[in-house]
């Protein structure tokens, strides 16, 4: 059985329920697991969609839940306690300043991170993507668009996560063509220079999609001369699309994108979009189920080889987006 529950910073109240799956057998408590994620964005409808097929193939209750804030995701981690849940897979917004509270959960719980980790937290596992290195398979996709080198503006939701950091570190570490070093952390500013980039700025917008689209056009409007920007929230890259529309400069700055996002896939269809770097968010859901309903039974083999669950990222490029696509649609039962 699969439920699923929005929180919004402005109100915290579930609304809609959807219920799907297998029930235990008769005399049997199901199991209850809480899938938090850090927003509310098409990413999280792709990870809800494979999180509800793991509770209907193994029959147990899922609740899907997407914070619009830090404070709602605390709510919800709380609140999923307070339940007795069976175990919480989460994404955490701020992973240093939520250790200890991850730390508790862990103490009562089975507790997982997935996209984006708690490394210093106890949680059991990480199921994700390695960032560091999909910020670089990104990086790579604008050396493609631009192989003269140019000026590039980062466009992302936040920094507070590790996810976000990574994967921000990765791309300028591959545009200025440093060895691997996923520790490093060149804090937003000043301009970072290569011998054939710069990195003009990062260009936060806290998960607002008004003030998403409001620093792409600051940033075309301060930097005429750009020559690509990358977003790397699944909702960044189309509210670049929609501001460089406006500023008639579509298919002239070079767009590259992180997640997919149908606006994304279909840039990438006309032209607009060069390419994406794509996480498996449906995996991502589907596998958080899967682990936790292990943990739960008792098989502690499955953590055998190691506590990070890889799921690599890919990258989708106007040769082989069609069918990514259609995969995509058939998993999550969309047209």
């Amino acid at each position: 059985m699969t439920k699923r529950i929005f929180f919004l910073s402005s109100l915290l109240a579930g609304a809609g329920a959807i219920f799907t799956g297998c029930g235990p057998e008769e005399g049997e408590a199901s199991k209850r697991y809480a899938f938090i994620t850090n927003g509310v964005a098409e990413f999280w409808t792709i990870a809800e969609a494979g999180a509800n097929k793991a509770g209907s193939d193994l029959g147990v209750e899922v609740s899907v839940l997407m914070p619009g804030s830090l404070s709602d995701q605390k709510n919800m981690i709380e609140d999923a306690i307070t339940r007795g849940i069976d175990g919480v897979a989460v994404s955490p917004i701020d992973s240093e300043n939520q250790t200890d509270m991850l730390n508790r959960v862990a103490a009562v719980t089975r507790l997982i991170t997935h996209d984006s980790d708690a490394p210093d937290s106890d949680r059991l596992a990480y199921i994700g993507m390695d960032n560091y290195t999909a910020g670089r398979m990104c990086g790579a996709l604008v050396k493609e668009a631009l192989p003269e080198g140019g000026e590039v503006m980062i466009l992302i939701g936040r920094m507070e996560q590790d996810n976000s950091r990574k994967r921000r570190q990765g791309v300028i570490d591959e545009l200025l063509d440093r060895p691997d070093d996923s520790s490093r952390f060149d804090p937003p500013g000043e301009a970072i220079k290569g011998e054939k980039f710069t990195v003009l700025g990062t260009l936060t917008d806290g998960f607002d999609l008004t003030k998403a689209k409001a620093n792409a056009e600051d940033a075309i409007s301060r930097y005429p001369e750009i020559d690509a920007m990358v977003g790397l929230f699944a909702y960044n890259p189309p509210a670049i699309l929609q501001a460089l529309e406006q500023a008639g400069k579509l298919n002239t700055i070079k767009v590259v994108a992180f997640d997919e996002d149908a606006q994304t896939l279909a840039g990438i269809q006309s032209g607009t979009v060069h390419g994406t770097v794509v996480q498996n968010p449906y995996e991502y859901g589907y596998q958080s189920v899967r682990l936790l309903n292990d943990l739960a039974s008792g098989d502690g083999s499955v953590l055998a080889e190691g506590d990070f669950i890889a799921i690599p990222g890919r990258q989708i490029r106007k040769d082989n987006v069609d069918a990514f696509w259609a995969d995509l649609k058939e998993k999550t039962g969309k047209e």
